[in-house]
């Protein structure tokens, strides 16, 4: 009796054993090219999802290169969420080299892009980083909403694979901004949506929850800015504020371009000393992922102050920058400490709206039919 009781005992113990495993087997299985991806599909996926980062936290996806592991990881995905704009290119030959056949989203799709001809020392990006800008039509908008995501692996967008860390004419940057961040997370929601048809209703009203916070945090970040005097110019590691400066009106400088890979030469760094001396900038700024050795050089040469730390491409290990929305919220945060003037508030931003003549919210409404790319291989 006693040994019946125990083999029934060992039964259902094995049975609630089995069940987290079967529960995480009927998950959908996202890998995510770097961390920033990795926080939204969370937040829209909820229970629902398991996702891996291919890049983690305070990790450079612009140097990163694929380990073995990564490939057994596409592999095993339903759905891989991916920038976009040649932001990681490698990421190419990794989903060539694991013979992925399943869904891939670029977060991008149907953003409005802003052009990059070239690192600049004035952060130009083709428009006019005045205060009274009009958004969305400074954008280079080339972009074809009625957009082909079935991507047969050409969603290089004339990406020469030889080299991984060459950006196109755009920059990619794009989560920067906030209302462009609202498209990735309507990209993401039609991904999951048509990888787990079951589970819909929950996705579509995870990103009408997930939108709302982004919001919120986006007029926080507005009231933030709004202190800070319209003529104020700040350095960070690389060139990866533009939709930030684009969106918020902060006028941002880098000693290189979109990319970290890239060293600056001296020539650029004596420029930047020019820039920094001639003109009104007030503070510097590490970036998380990037050698801190430029902008302390730049401190020693110039007296200015190293403000603190702003992240650009990776969420932080922990602490408030650890999510998107923390992250962003962080970021305006130091920005404001370092520059604002209480009591200032002619910073012309908090109108912005980020309307850009349609909905930011993009819905997607032109139905994707969101087989989203089975590959032809």
């Amino acid at each position: 009796m006693s040994l019946r009781l125990s083999s029934r005992m060992l039964v259902g113990v094995s049975a609630m054993l089995a069940l987290p495993a079967a529960m995480a087997a009927e998950r959908v299985q996202v890998v995510t090219s770097f961390s920033i991806l990795a926080d939204m599909v969370e937040n829209v996926g909820g229970e629902h999802v398991d996702v891996t980062s291919l890049v983690g936290p305070d990790g450079d996806s612009h140097v990163y290169s694929p380990r073995p592991g990564d490939a057994r990881a596409l592999a095993g995905a339903d759905l891989v969420v991916f920038n976009g704009l040649l932001f990681e290119g490698w990421m190419e030959r990794l989903i060539e080299s694991s013979d992925y056949r399943g869904s891939l989203i670029t977060a991008t799709d149907g953003i409005d892009t802003l052009s990059y001809a070239g690192h600049s020392h004035d952060h130009g990006h083709g428009h006019d980083h005045g205060h009274g800008h009009d958004h969305g039509h400074g954008h280079d908008h080339d972009h074809d909403h009625g957009h082909d995501h079935h991507h047969e692996h050409d969603h290089a967008h004339g990406h020469d694979h030889g080299h991984d860390h060459v950006h196109g004419e755009f920059d990619p940057h794009a989560w920067q901004d906030m209302a462009q961040a609202r498209v990735y997370i309507a990209n993401i929601r039609d991904g999951l949506i048509a990888a787990d048809e079951d589970h819909a209703d929950e996705y579509r009203a995870n990103a009408e929850r997930y939108l709302a916070e982004m919001a919120e945090t986006d007029a926080q970040i507005r009231e933030l800015v709004s202190e800070i005097p319209a003529s104020t110019s700040v350095i960070t590691g690389h060139d990866s504020f533009g939709y930030f400066a684009n969106a918020y009106g902060i006028r941002f400088l880098s000693p290189v371009g979109l990319s970290t890979e890239v060293e600056p030469s001296g020539a650029s760094m004596a420029e930047l000393v020019d820039v920094i001396n001639d003109q009104n900038v007030q503070a510097l700024f590490h970036e998380n992922m990037t050698n801190p050795a430029v902008i302390e050089q730049l401190s020693e040469e110039t007296g200015l102050p190293i403000a603190g730390t702003l992240y650009a491409d990776a969420l932080a290990s922990e602490g408030e920058a650890s999510t998107y929305l923390g992250m962003m919220h962080h970021n305006a945060k130091m920005l404001h400490d370092a520059l604002a003037e209480p009591g200032h508030d002619d910073h012309g931003h908090a109108d912005h709206g980020h309307e850009h003549g349609h909905d930011h919210d993009h819905d997607h409404d032109h139905d994707h039919d969101h087989d989203h790319g089975e590959h032809s291989h």
